[in-house]
């Protein structure tokens, strides 16, 4: 089976899901072509597992206009049996390709449909998006949910020393691109009525500064550290007691997946995603978008019961490990695969 992707993404949740699902369908012996942005930091884990080839698909540039005709050749030559493309640029790339199925994974909820004129069938990891689509958006060919997964690998936590935090405190982490839908600010002001209790953010963006600097109004400065981009965050989650995900939109919420591999007690906005999947009060505790105050108390309250931290962590994995596995995944994207266009 010869399947060829196209991701254009830079670095965040679906190409984190990307690096996962080429590795899941290699191992199932899916022969992988990947077309992507030149230099990502994942680039040796997509090539471990598929032939890469880059490009940026800018519209000023040369690309632009050889690269259609490049992927539509590449799909004849490979008798490729699936293409995939991942978001709106990904899918303004996918060819009119007859020799097999077109599918454009949909990580969002897209504002129009011309992207995808060339695509069967369009893959959202979530049922909100699904029914956008169908219903707000009247696409009327071929519609999957398929979610993501992540490796439910229970590692060992790093030192906490490595981010000058010491042993014995509450330690809270989130983690994502720096942009303002993520909400980090209000976790740093939320931070301010949790005492003693430190704040470990991973990533990186163009707010980051504007994050510094609300950890400077807030005087935070002793318990907010910033750990940067880090390929595997697991041992960070590890070492965290609790993680907290404060989108004001969050199509599905991988970051989630990941804490719970870890066995960690999650809080979580009410977003899209995780209003799908988190049952306030068994596996996570929801609170409501952009409420402070809110976070603020869950997280007091998940430190002051180590019982329901433990049994949020247990349940939290459980339902990884049910209903987002690697195997039940891989398989129906290898179903769709069998389809004929």
């Amino acid at each position: 089976m010869r399947v060829h992707q196209y991701i254009f993404g830079k670095d965040g949740g679906a190409e984190k899901f990307f690096v996962h699902l080429v590795g899941a369908l290699a191992r199932r012996g899916v022969e992988q072509t990947a077309v992507m942005r030149w230099n990502r930091r994942w680039k040796p884990d997509v090539e471990a597992h598929a032939r890469v080839i880059e490009s940026n698909f800018r519209n000023l540039s040369i690309d632009r206009i050889l690269l259609p005709m490049k992927v539509l050749s590449m799909a004849k030559r490979d008798k490729a049996d699936a293409i995939i493309s991942w978001s709106t640029r990904g899918a303004r790339l996918m060819p009119d390709y007859k020799g097999g199925i077109k599918l454009s994974r949909l990580g969002d909820y897209p504002t129009h449909l011309g992207y995808f004129k060339n695509s069967d069938i369009l893959v959202c990891n979530t049922p909100g998006i699904a029914d956008h689509v169908r219903n707000n958006l009247g696409w009327t060919r071929g519609v999957e949910v398929i979610s993501n997964f992540t490796d439910t690998s229970v590692v060992a936590p790093i030192s906490r020393s490595v981010a000058d935090t010491p042993d014995g405190v509450p330690l809270i982490m989130t983690m994502g691109r720096f942009v303002k839908r993520k909400r980090f600010h209000l976790l740093i002001e939320a931070m301010t009525a949790v005492p003693d209790a430190y704040l470990w953010i991973a990533g990186d963006g163009e707010e980051r500064e504007a994050l510094e600097a609300v950890m400077r109004e807030h005087k935070m400065e002793n318990r907010v550290r910033f750990l940067g981009w880090h390929k595997d965050t697991r041992p960070y989650l590890a070492a965290a007691d609790i993680f907290i995900m404060p989108s004001s939109h969050e199509p599905l919420g991988n970051v989630i997946f990941e804490a719970w591999a870890q066995s960690k007690p999650v809080i979580s906005s009410r977003s899209e995603g995780p209003s799908w999947f988190v049952r306030d009060g068994e596996n996570g505790l929801l609170v409501d978008i952009d409420d402070v105050a809110g976070y603020s108390r869950a997280i007091n309250q998940v430190i002051a019961d180590p019982q329901l931290a433990a049994s949020l962590g247990e349940q939290g994995r459980a339902t990884l490990v049910g209903q987002f596995s690697e195997e039940a995944v891989a398989n129906a994207y290898i179903e769709l695969f069998k389809r004929k266009p």
